[in-house]
């Protein structure tokens, strides 16, 4: 074996994609499946009380752990048990991804390499583009890539897609992992304390389809999302960022703004526009 060709085969041994998952093996099995690298990629699936429980697919160049879990205790209490595993199994980088979402191929390489290269990035985000469950194209995420532009506007937009996201193990740990505090915003809220301490960014390229599941976490707990997202913007409110203020007055009325009527107005503006 070449020097080359064994670089590429050891490149993600401190890379694993952390994944929690409450029943729904069939996105459990589809999302595993759209990962493509040049090298084994590592996996760990926490299955937050499954029931039948979560079966890891045999899929070739994967090695997929399943950790269960007892009972069903929530997203954030998976993520939390996942990072641990993670950082007591070696590991130095969690790519987030959840079950029904796709992976761009070569999206750990990318990251990964990224985070090599700048040691106070702390978690990487990646464009995403946001589709139905039948795999249709709805609109593009591409929040900003440089972290003083995120740090000036992440109370106004949503700054970072948590499933295209890869931590730094030790630095999520050292401020506090993810937690229950700010239920349905547990990533918001880890991002901001990350923030603190570290760089965050985005790779301003294309890196996850999200799939837009209406029973999913953003949907069926909307109101609890929105109310922990008030929460750590009173928290961390800079009255001298005009983005702070223009943030809170945007939840308010997400508030009052119906789900669907929500996403429409996306589709409407985020939609890619037909050339003339």
């Amino acid at each position: 074996m070449t020097n080359a060709s064994a670089t590429a085969q050891t490149a993600l041994d401190d890379v694993a994609v952390l994944m929690p998952a409450y029943n729904g093996q069939a996105d459990v099995d589809l999302t595993l499946a759209s990962f493509s690298e040049s090298a084994p990629v590592h996996v760990l699936i926490v299955d937050d009380g499954s029931t039948p429980p979560i079966v890891a697919p045999a899929l070739a160049n994967m090695k997929i752990d399943v950790l269960r879990l007892a009972q069903n205790g929530g997203i954030e209490r998976a993520l939390q048990t996942g990072i641990d595993a993670l950082a007591q199994r070696g590991f130095r980088y969690a790519a987030r991804i959840d079950a029904g979402d796709r992976s761009v191929p070569q999206r750990l390489a990318k990251q990964r390499a990224f985070m090599q290269a700048h040691p106070n990035v702390a978690g990487l985000g990646m464009w995403t583009q946001v589709v139905t469950r039948a795999g249709e194209p709805l609109f593009m995420l591409t929040p900003p890539a440089e972290p003083h532009a995120i740090r000036r506007v992440r109370f106004f937009r949503s700054c970072f897609a948590h499933p295209s996201m890869m931590l730094r193990i030790d630095a999520v740990r050292a401020v506090g992992n993810y937690r229950a505090e700010y239920r349905s915003a547990e990533d918001l809220d880890l991002f901001v304390r990350l923030m603190e301490r570290y760089d965050c960014a985005n790779l301003p390229e294309l890196g996850l389809y999200y799939e837009l599941n209406e029973g999913g976490i953003s949907a069926t707990r909307r109101r609890r999302q929105i109310t922990s997202t008030l929460r750590l913007q009173l928290r961390y409110f800079d009255a001298a960022n005009p983005y702070d203020w223009l943030g809170v007055a945007k939840n308010l009325l997400h508030l009052v703004m119906p789900y669907r009527a929500l996403q429409w107005v996306k589709r409407v503006l985020l939609a890619p526009r037909a050339s003339h």
